[in-house]
């Protein structure tokens, strides 16, 4: 999918435990990728939890890097960009605490997980604040994606979400 990106940084080891860089502004620069975070954030879910789909329409929508910091969680990114080659498609990915996995989302795509274990801890790095006004997504199970579970645990919010086919996207791809 254009504009994302599995990061799977270079981890220390010794002794005491572990060190992981989780970004790296030249690095995200010649890779063409934003690094101008304005918040950062975690959650942490139980097995079983279903969190998305989520974006911010313009102006404030973002671009987002997700690492699992402990866990793992099956993260979904759908590209709702009009003009991409992947619009209306979703990537999926598994991200795990032990190998510091991350993702780079571009704007104008939803982005939710299914956390597989509990204690499952995300932490997210946005490019800006959040505009509750803005703050908006799709029904996570009207996207093309086969979730490997029946009746995942959702937030009321996650469930009155529009279907897919009803939202109408205001993402271009390249802007």
């Amino acid at each position: 999918m254009p504009g994302c990106f599995s990061i799977v940084p270079r981890t220390a080891r010794d002794a005491r435990g572990s060190f992981v860089k989780t970004v790296h502004a030249s690095t995200f620069s010649r890779a063409g990728l934003s690094c101008d975070f304005r918040e950062q954030y975690f959650s942490v879910s139980a097995g079983g939890v279903l969190r998305g789909m989520h974006f911010q329409l313009p102006p404030f929508d973002h671009d987002k890097v997700v690492f699992c910091q402990t866990g793992r969680a099956l993260d979904v990114i759908l590209d709702l960009r009009a003009g991409s080659p992947w619009f209306g498609r979703t990537l999926s990915l598994t991200l795990e605490g032990d190998r510091a996995s991350g993702v780079y989302v571009p704007r104008g795509c939803a982005h939710g997980f299914l956390s597989l274990v509990d204690g499952t801890i995300l932490l997210y790095n946005v490019t800006s604040e959040h505009s509750p006004d803005h703050d908006s997504g799709v029904l996570w199970s009207s996207i093309p994606f086969s979730w490997p579970i029946e009746k995942p645990t959702v937030s009321g919010r996650d469930s009155a979400f529009p279907a897919l086919h009803d939202f109408q996207s205001p993402f271009v791809f390249g802007k």
